[in-house]
């Protein structure tokens, strides 16, 4: 018996010497000594050695020698380049939209075509590869989109990713960005494990151990960058044509599109196959071809204007409404949610479609019991598109929708100061009042764009209400987690962590606080407007004073960006002593730092400025963001704050060009703007 242990502690040291050789040669020297499969053979081997003899644990583990050691948590790191989401198109109108947009962004004339590189968007996990001189230095996930985390050791277990860049002619600098997926096929086999393969992909790459994410078929399609110093292509094409001969997988169906008609073409081609690809697509991507013409487009605060998702018509089901129910979002909206049949969509099983409102329901005539189709896009929940009234049997109900809250209090369907409309939407107006109300609130103010508080996600809020550890934003500041110790499944590691996660998110700059304490119709673009504004708390603290509130109201109406359903909102949202005192608590716990604009030191730092008129060398919009990049806030209306009105030569409104001259404000002509940017 001893002898047979020896013999087998022997040979499993034996195959770990050997993979630890063939994983320093892979991983570190990038210079493989075997075959793919006769890799995978062998890890299988000292796999099934270590599941037969548990005592082996006592001396390592195959999953413990991948990469390098596994760390506790990821670090985040800062993303040089920030990575964008993708704006959406749904149809050939959406595609020409985005095409005039362009044309007028760098006033070409409106038929203009360009060179447009199309592929199909994989529904993977986007990563990042940071090289230095051909060497692989750093890994990111994309994170918020600014901070990423340091997933290297995760990501260096796919094989397809190059550890180091062989060729002419690299960059000393380049960051290679793509998308990480599992295959369909290799998907069969995980299925039990995961809800789909994009989860699959996810959850893989977020393993703290390597080792588990190395036992996944990971794969790894480059299709972009971000930093590139020095830059050394010219097209979108170039620069695939060229990863692909250092290494990288680019998608075999890209290709050039020269109009809408070709784009039209490949969009319905691609899907024809979907079904057919080992891998799940969602749309086709369409990138600028022309480098320059990228870098002149620039972003916008969330997307590039050069690229575009030209996505695929929705899945949809057939599936059955067992029952209604309604829901309470952390604006007070009352939403019916139809409960139905189990039914896949998409490759996901799902058993919820939303029903919007009131008057949708009443309008479809839905009903429960009725045989309903159902559609669904992206990660959204399904909505329901009609109802099969044929299969309407005798047993179907209407539904009634409450006239109260969950919580008992009466609802209502407000109207608007600015349109006169009643809203379609029912609501509770009773705020943090409402329990089901204030507890979506707090999920809306831990959530990732928010405080983002890792470690207190949704389930863990509901459980944490319930059990009334919370019942305000300042109790998550405040949590007794001697309590906490008690619960099953917090150990001492994850209550260290949410502890450091809770006095990280302490730190938070006005914009993102503005965003993060819910008010209804300020998102993340009008809290940054407000932000700059504002600039500091003090300033933005002056909103709890009623007479001082009027005043303030009447200033954000002067806002490019801001509209009087926004200050309607505020003004309602500040006049609610509950939600004054809340957030007044949160100011006295947080560091809530200054907003800062892009560049206090441009040439327009600190000046309002406004255009009126088309210009001959560029668009309003290419305008308005050089104005901004130089400092320079802009301002949608001719008021005393206005420094500068300029005017293009292209049909300017007299009467903005009239006020300004009788309140005295500085006119730029056209010629003199270009001074200014020294163009």
């Amino acid at each position: 018996m001893k002898n047979d242990r020896s013999n087998i502690i022997k040979e499993y040291k034996k195959k770990l010497n050997l993979i630890k050789k063939y994983n320093e040669l892979y991983y570190g020297k990038d210079s493989p000594s075997v075959s793919d499969s006769e890799y995978d053979k062998l890890k299988s081997e000292i796999v099934d050695i270590e599941n037969e003899n548990k005592f082996l644990k006592q001396i390592g583990s195959v999953t413990e020698i991948i990469g390098t050691k596994p760390t506790n948590k990821f670090k985040k790191i800062k993303h040089i380049v920030p990575m964008l989401s993708l704006s959406n198109a749904f149809n050939i109108e959406d595609m020409k939209d985005f095409l005039k947009k362009i044309n007028n962004y760098l006033n070409y004339k409106e038929n203009t075509n360009f060179d447009f590189s199309g592929e199909p968007k994989i529904d993977g996990i986007s990563a990042s590869l940071n090289y230095e001189n051909g060497e692989l230095k750093k890994g990111l996930s994309r994170g918020d989109g600014k901070v990423g985390e340091d997933i290297l050791k995760n990501l260096i277990t796919i094989k397809q990713i190059p550890k180091k860049i062989v060729g002419k002619n690299i960059p000393k600098k380049i960051e290679i960005r793509g998308e990480v997926y599992i295959g369909k096929k290799d998907f069969e086999l995980l299925k039990d494990n995961f809800a789909n393969p994009r989860n699959a992909a996810g959850g893989s790459l977020r393993q703290k151990n390597p080792g588990e994410t190395a036992k996944i078929p990971l794969k790894f399609f480059a299709h972009g960058f971000g930093e590139i110093e020095p830059m050394i292509f010219k097209t979108q094409l170039e620069f695939m044509n060229k990863i692909n001969d250092w290494g990288f997988s680019v998608n075999p169906l890209n290709k050039i599109i020269k109009n809408l008609d070709e784009v039209e073409s490949q969009h319905k081609s691609i899907e024809q196959i979907r079904s057919n690809l080992d891998y799940d697509i969602d749309g086709i991507v369409y990138k600028i071809n022309d480098l320059t013409l990228q870098s002149r487009l620039g972003n916008t605060a969330s997307s590039p204007r050069w690229a575009i998702a030209y996505k695929f018509s929705s899945e949809k089901a057939v599936t059955k409404i067992n029952n209604i129910t309604i829901q309470v979002g952390r604006t007070g909206a009352i939403t019916p949610v139809a409960k139905v049949e189990p039914v896949t969509v998409g490759g996901v099983v799902v058993s919820n479609a939303t029903l919007h409102n009131e008057d949708e329901i009443l309008r479809k005539d839905i009903r429960i019991g009725d045989h309903i189709t159902i559609q669904r896009a992206g990660d959204v929940i399904p909505q329901v598109i009609s109802v099969n009234k044929k299969k309407r049997d005798t047993n179907s109900k209407k539904f009634i929708f409450p006239e109260k809250c969950l919580c008992g209090f009466p609802t209502k369907k407000e109207i608007s100061k600015s349109t006169k409309k009643k809203d379609a939407v029912r609501r509770c107006t009773r705020g943090y009042e409402c329990e089901f109300t204030a507890r979506e609130k707090l999920k809306h103010l831990v959530s990732k764009d928010a405080f983002n508080i890792e470690g207190l996600g949704k389930k863990v809020i509901d459980n944490f209400w319930e059990l009334k550890f919370i019942r305000t934003p300042s109790d998550i500041f405040n949590l007794d987690y001697s309590k906490i110790e008690k619960l099953e499944g917090w150990g001492k590691l994850s209550i260290n962590n949410l502890k450091k996660a809770i006095k990280d998110s302490k730190n938070i700059v006005l914009d993102r606080f503005i965003y993060s304490i819910g008010i209804r119709h300020i998102g993340q673009e009008n809290a940054k407007i407000l932000g700059n504004f504002f600039k500091n708390v003090k300033k933005f603290s002056e909103l709890f004073n009623n007479s001082k509130r009027e005043n303030i109201l009447k200033h954000l109406s002067d806002l490019d960006g801001i509209g009087e359903t926004q200050v309607e909102s505020i003004g309602s949202f500040f006049s609610n002593d509950k939600n004054s005192k809340i957030v007044k608590s949160l100011i006295q716990i947080l560091n809530i730092n200054d907003f800062k604009k892009i560049n206090k030191k441009g040439k327009l730092s600190n000046k309002n400025i406004m255009f009126t008129g088309g210009f001959e060398k560029m668009g309003r919009s290419e305008a308005k963001s050089l104005a901004e990049n130089h400092g320079a806030k802009i301002l949608g209306s001719v008021t005393k704050k206005l420094d500068y009105l300029v005017i293009g030569n292209s049909k300017p409104t007299k009467r903005k060009i009239e006020k300004a001259k009788e309140l005295k404000v500085r006119i730029i002509l056209e010629n003199d703007w270009y001074k200014i940017l020294d163009r």
